[in-house]
């Protein structure tokens, strides 16, 4: 699933092609997304200039001066520019498309991502309005999750990856902050320092960073925006090596199921 690096990557990407373009007209091909593609979307979109591109936590919010569109990629999504004469794909379910004939394209071989419009404040949206802050925000402190966490005896690992703790940390990054904190992923969040949860915050921040910077982790069917891959695999830490030795210790590193995801970790550098 697309974490919040790749969602970022495609906003950056995306966004020079389309922010200040008008949209001549929008084709469904297919509206079975997660959640169906609403009718009037056509409608609302067709004729509007598109005035920034947006992100709030794992969502994409083309934003126009009569509404917003939200967009999420789900399990294998992507968002494209590409020029009118590009072939349609079987599972390139619908194109925006702007007035210097370029079109936004939205592919999605399982049909889990989500394609919605709102006329409210987008953060009024049922699917945004209980989000927590931002990881590369200013409200993301290491005192903001010690404070939030008290009492919990909830494991760290899924208490960082709920998006009312904070947004759009998913399985792969969570699993490289924890090494790079030294915290081992089943301890319960309660029982963490505050000193423990300030260093957890930067290194979220700069693993996050530092994903973005090379256009997110290609594990199974992410690409950015020109269809090109992610390299941050290349510098993962743990994530995917398990029983390969660690690079601090050279203990093996264990592989383990938490919520039905895999987690990966150091037994002697995470405690």
């Amino acid at each position: 699933m697309p974490e919040l690096p790749e969602v970022e990557t495609t906003r950056r990407g995306i966004a020079p092609h389309i922010t200040n373009r008008t949209v001549t007209k929008v084709t469904v091909r297919d509206p079975r997304l997660r959640w169906p593609v609403p009718r009037r979307l056509s409608q609302e979109l067709a004729g509007v200039k598109i005035t920034a591109v947006g992100r709030r936590g794992k969502y994409l919010l083309l934003e126009t001066e009569n509404g917003t569109a939200i967009l999420h990629l789900g399990m294998s999504g992507s968002l494209r520019i590409v020029d009118s004469k590009q072939p349609v794909g079987k599972h390139d379910h619908v194109d925006i498309v702007f007035d210097n004939n370029r079109i936004l394209r939205l592919t999605d071989p399982r049909r889990f991502g989500t394609l919605l419009w709102t006329r409210r404040p987008p953060k009024q949206h049922k699917l945004l309005r209980d989000l927590g802050p931002e990881p590369l925000g200013p409200d993301f402190t290491g005192a903001y999750l010690h404070a939030r966490s008290r009492g919990r005896k909830v494991a760290i690992k899924n208490f960082i990856m709920n998006g009312h703790t904070v947004v759009g940390i998913g399985n792969i990054y969570a699993s490289e902050a924890l090494y790079m904190a030294g915290i081992h992923p089943k301890r319960a969040a309660g029982r963490i320092s505050r000193k423990k949860y300030q260093l957890l915050a930067e290194v979220v921040r700069e693993v996050l960073n530092d994903a973005i910077a090379m256009g997110g982790t290609s594990l199974r069917d992410f690409v950015n925006s020109d269809g090109k891959p992610g390299y941050f695999r290349l510098e993962l830490n743990v994530y995917g090596k398990g029983g390969e030795p660690c690079i601090s210790c050279r203990t093996l590193i264990r592989e383990i199921r938490q919520g039905q995801r895999a987690t990966f970790y150091c037994p002697e550098c995470q405690r």
